[in-house]
């Protein structure tokens, strides 16, 4: 089943046509024909038999006539189906373009990426496709805000594969990243500033909050102003209701916890010190209800606790 950050990426890569040379040739320092426009391919590689295929996007080079086409994967975990279908891909595409073809994977796992770069042996001596592998590793660093502003798909990208890179990286990498939404459209907007703050670390997360409450850092853009106040909104609303329900459940384990008590108070029980305090202080309302019914039976305060 495809997932919604598999489809999210996907749309990174279509947004920007020009993303997967330049991670090739910029990242994976693949050579490149020179060439004069990239557009969009059909990404049906259906061959006139009944089984489909179709690749999640083709990136077309042209120079006058096709001189290179892409065949992009985003892959975000193992699928041994894929070493059967990938091989399919590029001679089909070949065919119809009469250009040649690579294969780039883009995924968000090392390990998945190590799986993903293995060589295709397809049977004759010396043939075998080896896909093109870019992980989260591998992908460029954007900072500077006027590089984030001329490919905030890059920016995107950048923020999600480094999110886990530590506070002095991670936060300057999503700042450049959200500044960067600066001119596009909202919903093209609101989706990258998605991926940018859903995958951020924890530790990172709150870092950002911090610099932009302590004013030493502003969002230069309008649409991440109002995405991160309706964030922090949204955050203190689903705060105050978890402490609602914290509160409920810990007013119910303390009343049950008395409970125990007292039954054991008035059957004429002496209650030890550390029977009280391990009573008082259980938050498990499984257990203090068995303590409760063993209460009302047991010989002494300290039965209520045997198996």
């Amino acid at each position: 089943m495809v997932s919604i950050l598999h489809e999210a990426l996907v749309l990174l890569f279509r947004n920007r046509p020009t993303l997967a040379p330049e991670l090739l040739q910029g990242a994976l320092g693949v050579p490149l024909p020179p060439y004069t426009e990239v557009r969009l391919e059909s990404a049906d590689l259906t061959q006139t038999v009944p089984t489909e295929y179709r690749a999640d996007l083709v990136v077309l080079l042209v120079d006058g006539r096709p001189v290179l086409a892409i065949v992009v994967e985003i892959q975000l975990t193992p699928d041994p189906d894929k070493r059967w279908s990938w091989p399919v891909y590029l001679p089909t595409l070949r065919a119809r373009l009469r250009c040649p073809c690579h294969l780039f994977v883009y995924t968000t796992d090392e390990d998945v990426a190590r799986w993903a770069a293995t060589p295709i042996a397809l049977g004759p001596p010396g043939f075998v496709l080896t896909p093109l592998v870019l992980g989260p590793g591998a992908v460029p660093i954007v900072t500077e805000q006027a590089v984030a502003t001329e490919a905030p798909e890059l920016a995107v990208l950048s923020a999600m594969a480094h999110r886990r890179d530590g506070e002095d990286l991670a936060v300057p990498i999503a700042c450049a990243a959200l500044d960067a939404v600066r001119g596009l459209d909202e919903e093209r907007a609101k989706l990258y500033a998605d991926l940018v703050l859903s995958r951020l670390g924890e530790a990172a997360k709150a870092a950002l909050e911090a610099l932009m409450l302590s004013g030493k850092y502003e969002y230069q853009s309008d649409f991440a102003k109002k995405y991160i106040a309706q964030g922090r909104t949204e955050g203190k609303a689903e705060g105050e209701a978890k402490g609602k329900a914290e509160g409920k459940a810990e007013g119910e384990a303390k009343g049950k916890a008395e409970g125990v008590l007292t039954v054991l108070e008035a059957r004429g029980l002496s209650i030890p010190d550390e029977v009280r305090q391990r009573v008082a202080t259980s938050s498990d309302l499984a257990e203090l209800e068995r303590w409760l019914r063993r209460a009302a039976v047991v010989g002494s305060a300290r039965e209520i606790f045997d198996p």
